[in-house]
């Protein structure tokens, strides 16, 4: 175990940049050790323009160390979180006035150095040079080096969702790093060298199920675990579960597919048994197997840096005698879907060192189903396993995706993490998990022209009061008047929500009658209209007079892309809205049964249809744009997405780049 930690890089994880604006920089990366590191920032002949520096040496694991210079007046902020006893997460943030300049790439590179136990500092080393292929060719006159572009007005915005590590078929998500490094290319002119700055994507924004937490493939469960013991990530103690700790869990016999047996067998969890662990078939969508749920929080971190990293993948054994012979083939055929998912994570980690991400929770991020009703709420957090299953995955979320992600309020979460990662293992757990259930400000707002809302759809729910079966509202009256605040005025504006609003009709329209049969679970009804109360004060949003002339809806969540254009009925000055669904980065909905949807809804739904007065919409017309070279109105295919924008912030195109490198324009 010494001589692989050994082969280990110092940072397993990461750099991944995660926000950029005029005065502020944020990265996230994960290292083996405990590390000290500066950051500096070159101009374009190799010169060092600013330093930084980051010292957590001194500080309480989980705590903010901040320094500040009077010279510049800058501030630095190291979030520290021990996960296990060679991980190490850092979330590093400057904060200086005029940091940056817009439409001008920013180079970057980190000095890290080490501590050790017993011994002096170790000397630092540039990150570009220990983790040279992270960088691209004649990048900075030749040295190595990391880079990002500044634009406070976009015009090439990247999104995408649903990113399942054992779907078998190419990761979309490699395509940023091909769109960098073809923006990168050496340019004869320096007007050339502006247009591609120009071209190079602006911001990447990840709407929903980074992870499936809830999904996961046999032979990931491998991986996890033997991450989980070459890290050492911390185990805990489970309350209510048939195994006493994570690592009972692990030995079991239930550790490999048959993970739904682990819940208590109560006549009290008897429907908590069936509604969220169990698999179930769903006749809309496909199977969500719920075997493999992952249950400890080391398991979610390993899941998280197995699905970001490649550099702990060749440590890992791939063996099929780990699992019954009844599971043998299922896992031999996973593991030739995992090994495909893991041989592109080259491309994508370094894609992601060279653009800012921007990340948002759906369900599989947690669980499916995560709050979509308010009985799953009553019988998931009823019970303390459930709770504590649940609890972690928001946990491994902030840990990995929250932290990096513009603050809003959380000083309640910061000061309950310094306590939780602490003394070399997780202290008061079920606290700080009751902690992040009671936050309230996951959502947040860029600001760049147009500006970005990012919209959190999952906790807080709009709940039905007349029927603890029916669907909640993806979000409730307060959040949805903070909204419309938010938007009023804005002459054009971007919001990001996980579900599309402006769903297939066809398909909603079957899952009202499932809903009608308390079946909500069954077809996961999770769209907009789904509740009365969000539908209507979403759509009067788009109603109101001072809504932005100029409206953008980034989406995913459903595994098919689609673009939409809404306009009011009877109305002379109508807002001209724009959805733009791309799903999945790496899923897709089985091939036939969309096919069957598209045309169902185009008979039964297209714009020209009277049936549409019996539906939410009837005061606006909806136009389904046609992808081109296609007579389809869908594209099922792992794609990121691409979102062109004007100088005025209007959209421009809507294309997808699938995950072969093809281009798809959505024809206005």
């Amino acid at each position: 175990m010494t001589d692989t930690l050994n082969k280990l890089p110092v940072i397993i994880a990461g750099p991944i940049v995660r926000h950029v604006s005029h005065d502020t920089f944020t990265l996230w990366l994960c290292a083996k050790q405990a590390i000290n590191c500066s950051l500096t920032f070159f101009n374009e002949q190799s010169e060092p323009q600013c330093q930084y520096s980051f010292d957590s040496s001194t500080d309480i694991m989980g705590a903010i160390a901040a320094s500040e210079s009077v010279a510049n007046q800058a501030r630095t902020e190291v979030l520290h979180y021990q996960v296990g006893e060679h991980c190490h997460l850092y979330t590093l943030i400057v904060k200086q006035a005029d940091l940056f300049n817009e439409n001008q790439t920013i180079y970057y590179d980190l000095n890290i150095s080490v501590n050790a136990v017993d011994e002096a500092e170790h000397e630092g080393q540039w990150l570009s040079e220990s983790l040279s292929d992270l960088t691209y060719p004649n990048n900075l006159n030749n040295r190595p080096c990391f880079s990002f572009v500044y634009k406070k007005q976009l015009r090439n915005v990247l999104h995408g969702s649903c990113r399942k590590a054992h779907f078998s078929g190419q990761d979309a998500l490699k395509q940023v790093d091909e769109l960098i490094s073809q923006s990168l290319l050496p340019s004869s002119t320096q007007k050339k060298a502006q247009q591609a700055v120009l071209s190079r994507p602006d911001i990447l924004l990840l709407t929903g199920d980074q992870v499936y937490i809830d999904d996961v493939a046999g032979p990931m469960i491998c991986a996890i675990k033997q991450t989980v013991e070459l890290l050492g990530l911390y185990h805990e103690n489970f309350e209510g579960s048939n195994v006493s700790d994570s690592k009972a869990l692990h030995a079991s016999d239930k550790c490999y597919y048959l993970r739904e047996d682990l819940l208590p067998s109560t006549e009290a969890n008897e429907d908590l048994s069936k509604s969220f662990f169990k698999a179930k078939r769903k006749p809309i969508f496909t199977s969500v197997n719920a075997a493999n749920h992952l249950i400890a929080l080391n398991e979610m971190v390993a899941l998280y840096l197995l699905s970001w990293s490649s550099r702990l993948w060749p440590h890992i054994q791939m063996d099929s005698n780990a699992v019954s012979a009844e599971f043998k083939d299922r896992y031999e055929k996973e593991q030739l879907a995992i090994e495909e998912f893991a041989s592109t994570l080259p491309a994508i980690e370094r894609g992601l060192a060279h653009i800012p991400v921007y990340m948002i929770f759906d369900d599989h991020d947690v669980t499916d189903d995560w709050n979509l009703t308010r009985a799953w709420e009553e019988q998931a957090y009823g019970n303390p396993f459930s709770k504590r299953i649940v609890g972690n995955a928001l946990l491994a979320y902030y840990l990995f995706q929250g932290t990096g992600n513009p603050k809003t309020t959380w000083q309640d979460i910061q000061a309950m993490a310094a306590d939780t990662f602490n003394n070399n293992k997780v202290n008061n757990q079920d606290q700080f998990i009751d902690t992040l259930f009671e936050h309230d400000q996951w959502q947040y707002r860029l600001d760049t022209f147009p500006p970005v809302q990012v919209l959190d759809t999952r906790t807080q729910r709009w709940r039905s009061e007349s029927n603890k079966n029916k669907p909640s509202g993806l979000m409730d009256w307060e959040s949805l008047c903070d909204l419309q605040q938010d938007v009023i005025g804005e002459e054009a504006v971007i919001m990001v929500s996980a579900a599309p609003v402006y769903g297939v009709k066809f398909i909603e329209a079957i899952q009202r009658v499932f809903i009608t049969f308390g079946g909500a679970l069954v077809v996961d009804a999770e769209n907009w209209m789904a509740h009365r109360g969000t539908a209507s004060v979403m759509l009067n949003i788009f109603r109101h007079v001072r809504t932005p002339p100029h409206f953008i809806i980034l989406s995913g969540d459903v595994h098919y892309s689609f673009v939409y254009d809404v306009s009011l009925k009877f109305r002379r000055n109508s807002p001209n809205i724009t959805q733009f669904t791309c799903s999945g980065i790496h899923n897709q909905f089985p091939e036939t049964l969309i096919r069957w949807f598209e045309r169902l809804n185009r008979w039964f739904y297209g714009h020209r249809s009277p049936l549409n007065w019996l539906t939410k919409r009837r005061n606006m017309t909806i136009r389904e744009r046609e992808a081109e070279h296609t007579k389809r109105d869908i594209v099922n295919a792992s794609s990121i997405g691409l979102l062109e924008l004007d100088e005025k912030g209007h959209e421009h195109a809507c294309k997808l780049i699938l995950s072969d490198g093809q281009v798809v324009r959505f024809n206005k």
